[in-house]
């Protein structure tokens, strides 16, 4: 279940700039675009992807994570980091 409360307008507010990005880097592919503004423009999408992971990130640590180690869900914590940290 994802959680983000105190960050969840930025959150969406972030992922719908992406995803007009995302649509403008489709369009420049399919008109033929030189291939560096493609590029820029699809670096500049997976930096804002970082950021937004990084929200959430940090949102999951300071609230979720922290509840797990309270009540006693160690194991699944240290599961869960080492999961995420197998995608960087």
């Amino acid at each position: 279940m994802v959680k983000i409360q105190n960050n969840k307008h930025r959150v969406l507010h972030r992922l719908r700039i992406v995803r007009g990005h995302l649509e403008k880097i489709i369009q420049m592919v399919e008109a033929d675009t030189y291939c560096i503004e493609v590029l820029h423009q699809s670096l500049a999408v997976q930096k804002a992807l970082k950021a937004i992971d990084a929200t959430i990130m940090e949102e999951h640590l300071s609230t979720c994570a922290i509840d797990q180690v309270k009540k006693g869900h160690k194991n699944q914590f240290v599961e869960e980091l080492v999961e995420i940290y197998k995608y960087k």
